[in-house]
């Protein structure tokens, strides 16, 4: 009795993992690699300051290792991070008075790209981009009340450099700053390969680390005199 006990037991312990790996493996394939272009419309939420302050757009193209990521900024203009999603690592193009530089980010080490949230999944669709978005409750102490958002189930939020744990792709999202809160919404996806040089760090780019780009940025602001009306 105790050999055939422990024959079931061994038995059901590796249907148990054998279970758990095709289940793990099921919930893998549901999120599918993504290769092309989505484009973001970015206004402020308060819509009394929206004849203020004009929509811009956030551009991401991603072949899903690299993804680079374009916003409009109104004092740098273009801002372009390129991200590598297996090594966790990315490079942030500036073009200031003084130079251009391509900064240097480690992920592991230094968080730039998210904020204290907690979220629940709740009941509710809507269509965003001709697909079905699924609905998430969202809470901040960066926000004044709860928000709703919105994510593509089957697609990962890591083409996304502003968060980083939330179930999907978030299509319609909101992010805040000194001016307010925005609203981030997904207009454009395209499934396409992109062109390799839009992961490529242009040769007139200095590569630096933040540290080392600080540094230089104080150096020059010592050099040049303060001209006094």
């Amino acid at each position: 009795m105790l050999l055939t006990f422990g024959f079931k037991t061994t038995s059901m312990r590796r249907l148990t993992l054998l279970f758990c790996l095709l289940a793990f493996d099921s919930i893998s394939q549901k999120q599918k690699p993504f290769s092309g272009k989505l484009v973001y419309s970015i206004q402020i939420r308060d819509t009394s300051l929206r004849k203020l302050i004009p929509m811009k757009h956030m551009l991401i193209f991603t072949n899903d290792t690299l993804v680079r990521i374009e916003n409009e900024t109104e004092q740098l203009g273009i801002q372009v991070m390129i991200k590598h999603l297996v090594l966790n690592k990315s490079y942030l193009l500036l073009q200031t008075p003084t130079g251009k530089y391509a900064i240097q980010t480690d992920h592991g080490t230094h968080k730039i790209d998210s904020f204290p949230y907690t979220y629940k999944k709740k009941w509710g669709k809507t269509l965003i981009c001709g697909k079905k978005a699924n609905k998430l409750l969202v809470k901040s102490k960066n926000f004044p009340d709860d928000l709703i958002f919105y994510y593509y189930k089957n697609t990962s939020v890591k083409y996304l450099n502003s968060h980083g744990n939330f179930p999907g792709l978030l299509v319609k999202y909101y992010l805040p700053s000194a001016d307010g809160i925005y609203e981030y919404t997904l207009v454009e996806q395209e499934e396409m390969m992109p062109p390799k040089d839009a992961f490529g760090i242009p040769s007139d780019f200095k590569k630096v680390s933040f540290d080392e780009f600080m540094n230089e940025i104080l150096k020059k602001q010592t050099e040049t005199p303060i001209k006094l009306e």
